[in-house]
């Protein structure tokens, strides 16, 4: 059995507060940042063609994961936009389009497919590995709270409303066990403790061979352009297939305090950002 110990709590995990969601308009500066420093992608790892697909966040479109994908392009991947338009919600019909969308791909370059998720995309993204382990090469979240319950972001409200038919479903306690369960597939969960819309408790993996926590200094809504959450993205797609390793800058870790929420928990070791730089078969029973 995994040792739980050492992860922060995700239950009841506050939100992130109104003023630190304000933190949010840093992802101007990160866009603008990133795209001038990834002009020259000398010394960046280099891909090897294999597939990607980048699903968005909650009410977030295609547009929102344009530079991502072409900064993927750039290095070697075909990446490729999730097909589903604005994110509005999650469903079984959903679901379906996702399973059948990752299918695609594999079978059109006949070799597994990454997947790359933004906050509720992450969780997606997570779910379509665990359907289909034997097409999935590996998973990367961005901010995605799949530990805990949605109320720990500043977008639950808004979700519930635009949700209301799927929520009895969605929300059980077997569902809520399922989604934060460690995938088959290589996982990277990518988090950041200045995030100011989701809780950051939940959007860290418990322990499993791998899996692994990465912390970034990005903000939200500039997971998907922040120049050092793209280091960590192009690291880890440019992993061999069958040859997983956890991801260090200088082989160096630090470990994650709790954040002053009121909560007493355990610190949790992960790879920090001022640190040095196959199954088959496709299951079902989904929980998103």
């Amino acid at each position: 059995m995994p040792d739980l110990t050492d992860l922060p709590i995700a239950d009841g995990a506050p939100a992130p507060t109104a003023w630190q969601a304000r933190r949010e308009w840093r992802m101007g500066f990160e866009l603008a940042s990133a795209a001038l420093r990834t002009r020259d992608l000398t010394g960046w790892p280099r891909g090897d063609g294999h597939p990607v697909i980048v699903l968005p966040g909650f009410l977030a479109g295609p547009e929102s994961t344009v530079f991502l994908r072409s900064h993927l392009r750039r290095l070697g991947y075909r990446a490729h936009d999730w097909r589903q338009g604005r994110n509005l919600g999650a469903s079984p019909a959903l679901a379906d389009r996702l399973e059948d969308l990752l299918l695609e791909l594999h079978d059109r370059y006949e070799r597994k497919v990454s997947l790359v998720g933004w906050s509720a995309g992450g969780i997606y993204a997570r779910e379509m590995a665990r359907a289909l382990p034997g097409h999935t090469r590996s998973v990367i979240t961005l901010g995605s709270p799949f530990r805990g319950h949605p109320a720990s972001t500043r977008a639950w409200t808004m979700y519930r409303i635009m949700n209301r038919r799927n929520l009895e479903r969605m929300f059980t306690s077997e569902a809520l066990a399922q989604r934060a369960a460690p995938l088959l597939v290589p996982t990277t969960c990518i988090f950041s403790r200045t995030d100011g819309i989701v809780a950051w408790e939940c959007c860290v993996s418990e322990p499993a061979p791998q899996t692994e926590n990465i912390e970034v200094h990005a903000s939200h809504l500039g997971y998907g352009h922040e120049l050092e959450t793209l280091r960590v993205i192009s690291d880890r797609l440019a992993q061999p297939e069958g040859r997983w390793m956890p991801y260090a800058r200088s082989g160096t870790q630090v470990t994650i305090a709790p954040a002053a929420t009121g909560n007493v928990v355990a610190p949790v070791t992960v790879v920090g950002p001022d640190a040095g730089g196959e199954h088959g078969g496709r299951a079902h029973g989904r929980a998103v």
